[in-house]
């Protein structure tokens, strides 16, 4: 199995502060991400004065705001992703930010090898023009979507410019409900699609994420924070470091154990070979001459004998020579 790309989501939980941000670097790379990702948003082209905040946005703010004043309040300016982006790669770990309008595109243009196209933006027609015509790969997360405006996202994107796209099985709810996350829709996308899927994961915990990497996720997006008691709208669905660490390296034993997926004998199971398996053995004291058959042979460990396999070729033989009881039979 290829190795599972991980991308510690940071989003806005630094809380619009540098110096948060970049210790969120720090603990992305100590933990083994790949990828550490950010968002990016002018904040007049992302949303009008009164569009409303959600529910789990207002539970976890404990206030009434505009999504302007909340996301106003967090973000980081657009002029600071440069020098965001150059601290990764001082601290050799990919850097990714998701823009939420055309202007985060063209200043991201300069800053990630890739895009990361969020669920909210697949129904967004002259933004995800703008993606393609860059050329850039695209990991595309398909929350709140119906199969066929997946099929819209990916072929406009396809037809834009863009010449690879992952698709990421999404459930936009922070966090989402079990009997919500649907992860065999996972493989259906990729069925569907014929192209490398993976899972952005907004359960509580990260076992959902395990179990989509067993299915053959070659991304897993996880949100994570330095602490959970923070303020902000998105740190409680988030996991801390500590888990984030645990996370990444049960992914990693997860990728290791799944093999190539041909079925043969391993070497570190050669050495128990001989002791499980069996051989065909004297039931009782056999004389040379006697006639094999059920009542003087039986199988009994070890294996380096007459393999079971030979039973049938065996009944109905002349012994060779004398056999003492749990004697290994010779033809």
């Amino acid at each position: 199995m290829e190795r599972t790309i991980v991308i510690a989501e940071a989003g806005v939980n630094h809380n619009g502060d540098m110096e948060t941000a970049k210790k969120m670097v720090d603990v992305a790379k100590e933990c083994g991400a790949d990828y550490v990702k950010f968002q990016t948003a002018d904040i007049d082209s992302l949303v009008i004065d009164n569009a409303p905040i959600s529910s789990y946005q207002k539970n976890n703010i404990g206030l009434e705001c505009s999504q302007k004043e909340m996301i106003g309040k967090i973000l980081l300016p657009i002029e600071k992703f440069k020098e965001l982006s150059e601290y990764c790669k001082i601290r050799d770990i990919g850097f990714l930010s998701t823009p939420f309008d055309i202007k985060s595109v063209y200043y991201l243009d300069k800053q990630v090898n890739i895009w990361k196209v969020p669920s909210g933006e697949i129904t967004n027609t002259p933004y995800l023009i703008e993606i393609a015509r860059t050329h850039k790969d695209v990991i595309l997360s398909t929350g709140m979507s119906s199969l066929k405006e997946v099929e819209y996202a990916f072929r406009l994107l396809k037809n834009s410019g863009t010449n690879n796209i992952i698709l990421l099985h999404c459930t936009t709810q922070y966090p989402a409900p079990l009997e919500d996350v649907n992860l065999n829709a996972m493989n259906t996308l990729k069925e569907h699609f014929n192209v490398k899927v993976g899972y952005s994961d907004h359960t509580k915990g990260f076992e959902i994420s395990l179990a989509a990497v067993a299915m053959g996720a070659s991304i897993i997006e996880k949100h994570f924070t330095l602490d959970k008691n923070m303020s902000g709208p998105d740190h409680k669905a988030s996991l801390e470091p500590n888990e984030l660490k645990q996370m990444i390296k049960a992914i990693r034993n997860i990728n290791i154990a799944m093999g190539s997926g041909i079925k043969k004998l391993t070497e570190s199971e050669k050495e128990n070979l001989f002791i499980a398996r069996k051989s065909i053995v004297a039931e009782k004291r056999i004389k040379k001459g006697e006639i094999l058959t059920e009542n003087n042979i039986s199988i009994k460990r070890p294996g380096n004998g007459i393999s079971p396999t030979r039973w049938f070729e065996i009944l109905g033989k002349v012994a060779i020579r004398d056999f003492e009881k749990d004697e290994m039979i010779e033809i």
